[in-house]
């Protein structure tokens, strides 16, 4: 087993006396130092459990006073190392993330940019959690690997180790987030191609719809499981290999107990999950095919290309995870571990990841965008079946035919064409003035008074056949009484003159009956007469009927 640092014991040199060491060439009261229970270790440290210094050139305290105070000393919990081999593959990848978060944030907007109105089934940000999760991926990665550069750099291991490992566990987690985000999506994606065309051929309450509702709930539980079994702990024990026997005593037992492995098996029932969601889309939103051999055919061809490179990476990703809970030799908690299996196991998968993402997050086009062009599909076939030939967009451009800016434009033409005011008073004025000045030059005889209808006179039964030579009835008066009947009588009565005058000469008055009774033609049976003819009552010597328009009342 690959152990952190070989730190054994050593005695101190001998000195001038035997109260005297010489460290460095440097001279110590022995007595002092043995009093506050220091200890010299191979590594150039004195160290009480408490206080650790430095002891090497050239960091050699000068002196140490009675009450343990060193003078001039270096506290060993410092950066003074030179880089090593695993700080320089750590910039390496850190500088991979830092690239890959900028193109993350340029697919985020490039998808989550809507172009058509909300959907309550479909929420925007359905789309747009698969590059949240990368940008908290690249956020974890760039952490933990900046602080990695001091695990190197620290003599005795110390925090820089427990950031490392704390943000390279939630980089696992946001990666199989990420993975699991990027398939749902892809199924909700199918759904609302399937559904656009019809919105009811699919409901939400039934099984298909309730499971989608409970399969990313019983994602999350797993993910939220693997996380507190891994974060919240005594990371302290991490840190305990400055020697062999702290290695062996606590780290090791800290880095692969129970928790770490229940963790990983946590991550693996995510993964699982996440094909599970695969190939449920797969089975309602694509063809079906008959026979097993077929389905797992079917399966792996309709599985987009991306999906066939990131499951595997990602089970790599659980993989690695589990080996680390059972050999501390090849985990990153390990100080000293095998940088070949860390880089490759721990960072490249998840890097390759998001590499596949936003590569075919450019390969893709919005969704709503994509979802207007098969409507424009949809629609040019249909008018092929049809037999209708649309106009080019710049055939009403070249006609004029421009439709309003906006909404506001519409209603100010609207208004411009019926004009504003009152109604009453300004446009119904004007118009009556004018058609009383068409009826004066259309008969210069007439009477002034009478405008363009009948004066409203007061009507005898239409039943009287008793020929009377009255002067004209005088103007109508309202109907006074409390009987609404009779009201609403006079009411169509009067209606039916003004919008009826020639009738009301020819056939419905005693006036007309009379005019007619005394003409050299012969008298035509009236409306309210029996009659086999199926003529109109009206003479065809009258005056057609002019049908007035409601304005005019």
């Amino acid at each position: 087993m690959t152990l952190i640092n070989v730190r054994d014991l050593l005695s101190f040199p001998q000195g001038d006396n035997a109260t005297d060491t010489v460290i460095n060439n440097i001279h110590f009261n022995l007595t002092t130092l043995n009093f506050w229970n220091y200890t010299y270790y191979s590594n150039g440290t004195l160290s009480n459990g408490s206080w650790c210094f430095l002891v090497d050139n050239p960091y050699t305290p000068v002196s140490v006073l009675s009450n343990g105070t060193f003078l001039n000393s270096t506290w060993c919990y410092v950066a003074i190392q030179p880089i090593g081999d695993r700080a320089r593959a750590g910039i390496g990848f850190a500088v991979a993330f830092a690239l890959s978060l900028i193109f993350i944030f340029v697919n985020l907007k490039k998808h989550g940019e809507l172009h058509l109105p909300a959907e309550k089934r479909f929420y925007p940000i359905g789309r747009r959690w698969q590059w949240y999760w990368g940008i908290f991926v690249c956020a974890a990665a760039l952490i933990g690997l900046f602080t990695g550069i001091d695990v190197d750099r620290y003599r005795v291991v110390e925090l820089p180790l427990v950031l490392n490992v704390f943000f390279w566990f939630l980089l696992q987690m946001g990666v199989m987030a990420l993975v699991w985000e990027s398939v749902r999506h892809w199924g909700s994606w199918m759904e609302r191609q399937f559904i656009d065309p019809n919105p009811f051929v699919l409901h939400q309450t039934d099984k298909r719809g309730m499971f989608e509702l409970w399969l990313p709930i019983w994602f999350y539980f797993w993910l939220w499981l693997n996380f507190f079994l891994v974060i919240p702990r005594n990371w302290g024990a991490i840190e305990l290999q400055r020697s062999p026997d702290q290695t062996v005593e606590n780290a090791i037992p800290a880095a692969t107990d129970g928790r770490f492995k229940a963790g990983t098996f946590c991550l693996f029932v995510c993964w699982c999950t996440i094909v599970v969601s695969l190939w449920h889309s797969i089975l309602h939103y694509e063809p079906r095919n008959r026979g097993l051999f077929n389905r797992i055919i079917g399966f792996l061809g309709y599985m987009p290309f991306r999906f066939t490179l990131m499951l595997p990476l990602s089970l790599a990703v659980v993989g690695y995870q589990g080996l680390c809970a059972w050999d501390f030799a090849l985990s990153p908690l390990n100080a000293k571990t095998n940088l070949l299996a860390m880089y490759l196991g721990g960072y490249a998968p998840t890097f390759l990841i998001l590499l596949i993402q936003i590569i075919a997050g450019f390969l893709r086009p919005n969704e709503d965008r994509e979802l207007q062009r098969q409507r424009r599909d949809r629609g040019q076939a249909l008018d092929q079946e049809l037999g209708l030939v649309r106009k080019p967009a710049w055939w009403r451009r070249a006609n004029g035919d421009l439709p309003p800016g906006s909404m506001r434009d519409r209603i100010m033409r609207n208004v411009r064409e019926v004009g504003g005011g009152r109604p009453t008073a300004r446009n119904i004025e004007t118009l009556a003035e004018q058609r009383a000045a068409e009826a004066e030059s259309e008969a210069p005889g007439r009477n002034n008074s009478v405008i363009e209808m009948n004066e409203i006179q007061r009507t005898n039964s239409i039943r009287s056949n008793v020929p009377r030579s009255t002067p004209a009835p005088p103007p109508y008066t309202p109907y006074g009484g409390k009987s609404g009947q009779r009201r609403s009588e006079r009411t169509m009565e009067v209606a039916a003159d003004l919008l009826f005058p020639s009738a009301n000469t020819g056939a419905s008055t005693n006036r007309g009956r009379n005019t007619e009774a005394n003409s050299d033609q012969p008298r035509r049976p009236g409306t309210s007469e029996r009659s086999s003819s199926t003529v109109s009552g009206m003479s065809t010597s009258g005056n057609p009927q002019q049908i007035r328009s409601m304005l005019d009342v």
